[in-house]
C-alpha cells in the first residue's frame, strides 16, 4: 500500500519566493526517484502564505531513501534559513 506524505512549509517574511523557488526545484528530481509515485507542491490561497508538499510512495523505504539524495541533502541544508518552524513531514495511509 502507498506512503502519502504532507508537509508544511511557513516561510520567514521576506522569503517567500526564495522558498518557493527553492520548493519548485525539488519536484521533478523527486519525481524521477524510483520510488516516487507522485508529487505536488501547494500555496494557501489566502494569508498567511504558506506552502505545502503532498508525495505519494511505493513504501516508506522509498520515502527513508528520499532525503539521502543529493537535491534533498542540499535542500535540508538551506530550508531551516527560510521557514517559521522545523521541517517534519507526516506519514500517512489512505484509508477507505
Amino acid at each position: 500500500m502507498p506512503l502519502h506524505t504532507f508537509v508544511r512549509f511557513e516561510p520567514i517574511p521576506g522569503k517567500e519566493q526564495q522558498l518557493r523557488d527553492e520548493l519548485k526545484a525539488l519536484l521533478e528530481p523527486t519525481r524521477a526517484e524510483p520510488g516516487c509515485m507522485r508529487i505536488h507542491l501547494y500555496e494557501a490561497l489566502r494569508d498567511p502564505l504558506v506552502f505545502y508538499i503532498h508525495s505519494e510512495w511505493v513504501d516508506e523505504a522509498a520515502f527513508d531513501a528520499h532525503p539521502r539524495l543529493p537535491h534533498m541533502r542540499r535542500f535540508l541544508g538551506l530550508v531551516g534559513g527560510l521557514v517559521t518552524h522545523p521541517v517534519k513531514g507526516l506519514r500517512t495511509r489512505q484509508i477507505g
